[in-house]
């Protein structure tokens, strides 16, 4: 009898216990929060939080810096320039998801109000006067540039960058969402969103780095730009949506140099919301793609909407799918073949062939290398929190 007792009694614990340890609820980790500012001089992961980021915060060469998904970055412009800047050598770890991207905000939300992420490398590049080394022209007027095509500044998953674009210190020009000084190939750009900023969604200075699954959306300047023989191979699933404000959907360029190398971009959607004005009265750039200073590239499975009309005082700019702006460049790349659009459907948009900028300017592409259709795609996005913002998605 003893036995059968103790029995019943073992079995009845176990099943109380059981009970207690299955009702107890889960531990909820309360999200971190503090200040980041200074120049990071040693590894650091910031665990899923609030963070203020505080003046030009920089990541030192050789040191690695986390952050973990679902985390807010935010700045204020009341406290002066603000940008995280990762140094060459250093390396910026974003851990976000589809469903928890890691947001740099800031707290006014109003666009150009800080610098945005900035990274730096020493991949090569080929700037003004075919030179492999140049100066930054962001405000922290760094060098960039090198031989090493496989710089590995980081991975950068599932981030988004609002309202960028401010002048810092005595930088001769605004900075973008996203900006690349000669970065590497050993770098991962995937899922990035670079969402109303006062100049450009991203820009690239040289380098050699790709990026996948890009959104630039409400910028002032170019939803995507670069410069310095910019050599990309690997890009895909670019999206573009202009509204408000915008220029140009891709504004290419190679300062000048007529390079034996271009990058290629498969997937591209560029969209220009109707009543989308330019940045800066006066100076009209209202088209899709502009080539200019020997810019060139390969580009794939396009879609192309809304770059039609605009009108300013008596004057109709019309809007082009493709625009050259300098016979140089249509000279040494349409020509010279080192310009190519293929599988191009375009709606909504006044010039659908190839045009100069000027009359003077005759545009002719050799045979196969400016392609339209009526089958196109473009990009190929996943909509979800990563591409969502104050609950409107970003994917039109």
């Amino acid at each position: 009898m003893k036995t059968k007792f103790f029995a019943l009694a073992l079995a009845t614990g176990l099943f109380l216990n059981s009970c207690t340890s299955s009702d107890d609820p889960t531990p909820v980790t309360p999200a971190a929060t503090g200040e980041i500012t200074g120049t990071i001089t040693a590894n650091k992961t910031f665990a899923y939080g609030n963070y203020t980021l505080k003046g030009i915060v920089k990541i030192a060469s050789g040191v690695t810096v986390t952050f973990d998904a679902g985390s807010t970055i935010t700045a204020n412009k009341t406290t002066g320039d603000n940008a995280l800047v990762v140094l060459n050598g250093g390396k910026l770890n974003i851990n976000g998801t589809a469903d928890k991207p890691v947001v740099f905000t800031e707290a006014s939300a109003t666009p150009g109000s800080w610098g945005g992420i900035i990274m730096y490398g020493d991949a090569p590049i080929k700037a003004i006067g075919g030179v492999t080394t140049s100066t930054s022209e962001d405000g922290n007027a760094l060098p960039y540039g090198g031989t090493n095509a496989t710089h590995n500044g980081g991975s950068l998953n599932y981030a988004r960058v609002e309202y960028a674009g401010a002048k810092l210190a005595d930088g001769t020009k605004e900075n973008n969402g996203f900006t690349f000084y000669s970065v590497g190939s050993g770098t991962t750009l995937d899922h990035l969103v670079s969402y109303k900023g006062a100049d450009d969604g991203y820009e690239f200075f040289g380098g050699t780095v790709s990026m996948t699954n890009a959104i630039s959306y409400g910028n002032y300047d170019d939803a995507f730009d670069w410069q310095d023989g910019w050599q990309g191979q690997n890009n895909s699933n670019w999206y573009a949506y202009q509204t408000g404000k915008g220029n140009f959907g891709m504004e290419i360029e190679c300062s000048n140099n007529n390079n034996a190398f271009f990058p290629k971009v498969t997937n591209i959607t560029l969209k220009r919301e109707a009543g989308c004005v330019p940045e800066v009265a006066g100076d009209v750039q209202v088209d899709a793609f502009q080539f200019k200073k020997e810019g060139n590239g390969d580009y794939s499975n396009i879609i192309i909407s809304g770059y039609g009309d605009y009108t300013e005082g008596t004057t109709v700019y019309k809007g082009a799918a493709v625009k050259i702006q300098d016979a140089t460049t249509n000279t040494n790349q349409v020509v010279g073949s080192k310009i190519k659009l293929t599988n191009v459907t375009i709606s909504s948009t006044t010039q659908t062939v190839p045009v100069g900028a000027t009359s003077a300017i005759v545009v002719s592409f050799p045979v196969g290398n400016f392609t339209a259709t009526t089958t196109a795609t473009g990009a190929s996005l996943t909509a979800g929190a990563w591409a969502t913002v104050g609950g409107a998605t970003l994917i039109k």
